[in-house]
């Protein structure tokens, strides 16, 4: 979503007139690390450190897995691992749902995988699990705390691939090409506080985007709030008041998947479709940053 905002200011700034925002990320593909390799190791045992954990899931300030900042959000703001659990579930319903009636299908393109027995076509997120109940989330140990946590495999994004990007322009550059925006950049911002409360960070974020723009929480027809992990979600949610109803209403990242480089732009095509699909009018999406910042962006169909 940063990359979108920076494609924003750019043409604002008269320095472009159409540029393609967006990311990627093989979570699958990520590497692993020997440190030290490069000049040689004369003898000794050295270690591989996971190059996903270390460097995309890892905070450098607290020196610590994001997993434990979730179980930190728990404890502050009061989440429950019945709470994280259910709306876990809820997530990938409403993705499995969203799904089989073919909602993702005009923001996804088919993408041929090569195979030993011949190129596969993906054109379905895998992550959703149509098996998936509260019964079985409920017996899933906790990931990160094992005594008296509440965050799990299961009330969390899983490891995903994923890649995302959209076509900003100016309004100038769109009717000279003969295009068809879906919706203009109305307000953003940036918003944060120490590493470790990251995941209130979106609050910030949002808040500060709204008294830019002298909106509401209930301004917008929907919203795309990423989930890095339920509780995330549900404490933001609780803290910004929004109505659930109008929340990632075909599933969010627990059930599709968080893949990090592409989240944003993933979150954002999303809430276009939606609001399209909807016949909505004003949208807003947000997400954490490493570091203890978030992102916010609003827009408008037009």
């Amino acid at each position: 979503l940063k990359a979108v905002m920076l494609a924003a200011q750019a043409i604002k700034a008269g320095d472009a007139e159409c540029i393609v925002a967006g990311g990627m990320e093989s979570m699958s593909g990520a590497p692993h690390y020997v440190h030290g390799m490069r000049n040689g190791i004369k003898a000794g045992n050295q270690t591989m450190v996971d190059g996903m954990i270390h460097d995309g899931l890892w905070d450098s300030f607290g020196c610590c897995h994001m997993g434990e900042y979730a179980e930190y959000t728990a404890d502050k703001a009061g989440v429950s691992r019945q709470d994280q659990d259910a709306y876990a579930y809820d997530s990938h319903r409403k993705a499995v749902a969203a799904t089989e009636a073919g909602k993702f299908k005009a923001e996804i393109l088919p993408v041929p995988v090569p195979g030993k027995s011949g190129p596969t076509t993906v054109a379905v997120d895998e992550s959703p699990r149509k098996d998936t109940s509260a019964e079985t989330l409920a017996r899933l140990k906790p990931a990160f705390r094992k005594d008296g946590g509440s965050v799990t495999a299961g009330n969390a994004p899983g490891l995903n691939d994923g890649a995302s990007a959209l076509v900003v322009t100016s309004l100038a550059f769109a009717r000279a090409q003969g295009l068809s925006p879906m919706a203009r950049i109305t307000a953003y911002a940036t918003g944060g506080g120490e590493p470790r409360e990251i995941f209130f960070a979106p609050v910030l974020a949002v808040r500060a985007l709204m008294e830019k723009a002298g909106t509401r929480i209930g301004d917008y027809d929907l919203i795309e709030a990423n989930e890095a992990f339920a509780v995330q979600a549900i404490a933001d949610g609780r803290e910004l008041g929004w109505d659930w109803e109008r929340v990632n209403v075909n599933g969010g990242a627990v059930a599709l998947g968080h893949p990090i480089g592409a989240s944003g732009a993933r979150v954002l095509t999303t809430l276009l479709y939606a609001l399209q699909d909807r016949g909505g009018s004003s949208g807003l999406a947000t997400l954490c940053l490493g570091g203890g910042n978030a992102v916010a962006l609003s827009v408008e169909r037009v």
